[in-house]
């Protein structure tokens, strides 16, 4: 809350500013009445918003889901509130997400590119942009990584070779304590390179260090107060810098990511994929050998996929792990079960992909802990590509929309114990595997990366 207050001391710092801002809030204040008496009953309710500042006060800027979903209880699954003057739609509860994203694919299917990923992705790659661009990365992207595998026989090989890798790094501590994250985010990086770049690295190679530092700091400092206000109030660059910082990092990994994409194409043997890169760019060659006109794959396009794919990637798989060991730690007589689960049916050989179906208490423990995990609380932002109505509510075209997923992993209509773990909601009376429509830690849809990265 201190950056809000800084705000508004900024705004009052001077006689003129004061007179300026009076003005300004007074303008505002009569936008927001009209906007909100406008089609009045029609449109999603919410807290009434402040002038210029909206629902900001109201939020807890380190947590902003939590506060969402407290709202959540008090609204509805579908309500209004305001981020400064952006008015975004926030959807809560399994049956509400799950019918909009997948339903009403179409209506809801645009990308919000919020002011901090337009200025670092500048509308390139598959997460932040709109547009048949947009489409055809992601369709290649999908298609490729399933044919490469992802959650089959293929990564599985490069998955286990890495676990070797892992093993021994952990092995050399002794038992004594240590901080797993680097060497858990280095492994979850290393299966991510071997999918895109064919290839993996060794953990003490400094490019692959720097990518891997700069993801992880990217990624939080997306999340800080300051982006956040920063989205709100984009007039505040100069003040922000939290922005400057993820610029550099951007930037920086830019330079790397096109070195390796010069040396993979250096030795790019036509017909012949190592990874994702290589399918790219002989997809590339292929539509520029047809002279197919405007095409869509283009350096900017591969530079901004294999970032996301890789930033995307290590930080979920990298935090998901960590909470298994917290987890795993915390409760020992699960840990306990999962060891006797293994030890009975794989033995002392690797654990294979084929062996899932034979381990449905440990598969349960992964699900489980994906779910209390909560690692990515709110979906990717998405926006309305066209008026809709939409459980008797009116949305406007071009809103901003919030599918808030902690509210369906802790769905109290849906979990016999939302807020515990337990491996049980996974399993049937037998002890048997169940799927549970409720379990959606990424998003919702056929199309969610989320979903063929985790598989």
């Amino acid at each position: 809350m201190g950056l809000v207050w800084d705000f508004v001391f900024f705004l009052l710092s001077s006689p003129t500013t004061v007179l300026g801002a009076a003005g300004l809030l007074f303008a505002f204040y009569i936008f927001f009445i009209k906007l909100i008496n406008i089609q009045k009953g029609q449109e999603p309710p919410g807290p009434r918003p402040l002038p210029l500042f909206g629902n900001l006060l109201q939020l807890d800027l380190k947590k902003p889901h939590q506060s969402l979903y407290e709202l959540s209880k008090k609204h509805g699954p579908i309500f209004t509130v305001y981020f400064g003057i952006r008015k975004v739609v926030v959807l809560a509860g399994y049956k509400t997400i799950k019918e909009a994203l997948v339903n009403y694919a179409e209506e809801f299917g645009d990308r919000d590119i919020t002011p901090i990923f337009e200025d670092s992705n500048q509308g390139h790659g598959i997460l932040f942009a709109n547009g048949d661009s947009w489409k055809e990365m992601r369709r290649f992207a999908l298609s490729t990584l399933r044919d490469f595998g992802m959650g089959k026989r293929i990564a599985e090989s490069k998955i286990l070779d890495e676990c070797d890798h892992l093993i021994e790094v952990l092995e050399n501590h002794q038992g004594n304590p240590f901080d797993t994250g680097p060497p858990l985010t280095h492994a979850t990086a290393n299966v991510i390179s071997s999918i895109v770049y064919g290839s993996r690295f060794e953990y003490n190679d400094s490019r692959f260090k720097n990518l891997v530092v700069r993801a992880n700091q990217t990624v939080h400092l997306m999340g800080s107060p300051s982006i956040l206000l920063y989205n709100m109030f984009p007039r505040l660059v100069s003040l922000v810098k939290n922005r400057h910082l993820i610029l550099k990092n951007v930037e920086r990994t830019i330079s790397d990511v096109k070195d390796l994409v010069k040396h993979l194409e250096e030795t790019l043997v036509p017909h012949s994929c190592r990874g994702l890169v290589d399918c790219f760019l002989i997809q590339k060659q292929k539509n520029d050998d047809s002279c197919v006109g405007a095409s869509h794959y283009t350096e900017e396009n591969l530079i901004f996929t294999v970032i996301s794919l890789f930033v995307a990637g290590t930080d979920t798989t990298a935090a998901t792990l960590r909470w298994a060991l917290l987890l795993v730690a915390k409760y020992p007589q699960i840990q306990d079960k999962v060891q006797e689960e293994l030890s009975r049916v794989v033995g002392n050989r690797q654990v294979r992909v084929d062996d899932r179906k034979n381990l449905p208490y440990t598969d349960a423990v992964i699900h489980e802990t994906q779910r209390l995990a909560n690692i990515a609380p709110m979906s990717l932002p998405h926006k309305t590509s066209q008026d809709i109505t939409f459980h008797g509510f009116f949305i406007k075209k071009d809103t901003s929309v919030f599918p808030l997923l902690t509210s369906v992993l802790y769905d109290e209509s849906k979990w016999e114990s939302p807020h515990t773990f337990n491996p049980s909601h996974f399993l049937d009376t037998e002890g048997k595997f169940i799927a549970r429509d409720a379990f959606l830690p990424f998003s919702a849809g056929k199309s969610t990366f989320g979903l063929v990265l985790r598989d």
